[in-house]
């Protein structure tokens, strides 16, 4: 059974929407940003919903027969933190190891359960985000392969 998301891929242009985030700073982040995961994903940005930058998607199914499409990863410009998807290190616990040990070496942020939340990039060792990033792009193409 095909589930319907409530977070698709829409057309929406993304410079367009980087163009009402505020504050101002998150304008030269998401450009900072989004050069950065379409150098390491190859893939061009794209909306998903009113306001993620995805790059990629999968399609997955559930033991319970459960499917959707999402995006492989991505961010969101919010306006107290940025949010980046990260989802491929929870594949197993030697991923989940090499993860950890990046993000002790990352600098100021915050987690949720596939979510890395910063304050601001200036914040953070932009070499140790391209390592998370290339990191978890191998682990969901090794899982969900193209």
């Amino acid at each position: 059974m095909k589930a319907t998301n409530k977070t698709r891929e829409t057309d929406a242009a993304v410079d367009a929407f980087i163009a009402t985030v505020v504050p101002d700073r998150r304008q030269e982040e998401s450009s900072t940003l989004i050069d950065l995961f379409s150098q390491i994903t190859g893939e061009p940005p794209r909306m998903w919903g009113a306001n993620i930058i995805g790059f990629g998607s999968y399609d997955y199914e559930y033991e319970s027969g459960r499917e959707g499409s999402s995006l492989r990863t991505g961010f969101s410009p919010r306006k107290a933190k940025l949010s980046l998807y990260l989802m491929g290190a929870y594949c197993s616990p030697a991923a989940q190891a090499e993860q950890d040990r990046l993000l002790g070496l990352l600098g100021k942020h915050s987690l949720g359960k596939s979510c890395l939340y910063i304050n601001r990039l200036d914040q953070i060792d932009l070499a140790i985000l391209e390592q998370l990033i290339r990191h978890n792009w191998k682990l969901m193409n090794e899982r969900y392969p193209a």
